[in-house]
């Protein structure tokens, strides 16, 4: 039941491999697997396809897996704050899936609960309804979305104990469960680890039956995506 392993490196070894599909949590540069993310780029597994809200920046998030041409499809709702992203995008280096954001936290939901979709409203008359199936409710149109079902899930908690119980911390909580329950194999990195039996059973956001893997960051890099300030 002990779920700790010594490092991210050896936490993702045997799970990963070229041309997978991964779900990662995090909302900008809030809540990512910033260790799990960095270990991932340095095993050097090529032609991924992975399921976030974003993009990460230059430098930070999954901007670390761009800029080594790892990711070679985005399914994410915002991609504005990676300057690395919008150049591949535009030379082809890159193929973009958007996702309205609610619809693509549904997707993950849909896909963790063993759904293989859902009709939704959203994207109705876009781009984003191309090529997908429209049906009609109570005069309304929807179209047809796809569950996201990840071959594996990276995810940030602040809090863990050893069986996998995870808790997340304010927007922490934003991608995260829904990308942790979709994964086939889920590997969380959280900020304190304690003892099974410590956490509040009222306060965990994701049971452990969902996380297989569990490795301790204490060490956090606190940036801000995009600093806005006004005049004193």
């Amino acid at each position: 039941m002990n779920k700790l392993w010594p490092d991210a490196h050896a936490a993702l070894e045997g799970i990963v491999k070229d041309g997978m599909l991964l779900a990662i949590g995090g909302f900008g540069l809030c809540g990512i697997p910033e260790a799990l993310i960095l270990a991932l780029r340095e095993t050097g597994v090529r032609n991924l396809t992975v399921a976030s809200n974003n993009a990460g920046v230059d430098g930070g998030g999954l901007g670390l897996l761009l800029e080594t041409h790892q990711i070679r499809k985005m399914i994410s709702s915002y991609v504005g704050e990676n300057a690395i992203f919008e150049r591949q995008f535009l030379s082809g280096e890159v193929e973009v899936e958007f996702s309205p954001q609610g619809t693509l936290a549904e997707r993950m939901r849909a896909g963790g609960a063993g759904s293989p979709g859902f009709y939704t409203r959203s994207g109705v008359g876009t781009l984003v309804a191309e090529g997908k199936e429209h049906k009609e409710f109570d005069g309304h149109i929807y179209i047809l979305e796809r569950g996201i079902r990840a071959d594996v899930s990276l995810v940030k908690a602040w809090k863990a104990d050893l069986h996998g119980n995870l808790i997340y911390r304010r927007t922490a909580r934003n991608f995260n469960p829904n990308a942790a329950a979709c994964g086939k194999v889920t590997v969380a990195e959280a900020e304190i680890i304690v003892q099974p039996g410590e956490l509040d059973p009222d306060e965990v956001h994701t049971p452990g039956i969902y996380v297989h893997r569990l490795i301790h960051n204490p060490m956090l890099n606190k940036r801000i995506e995009k600093r806005t300030t006004r005049e004193g």
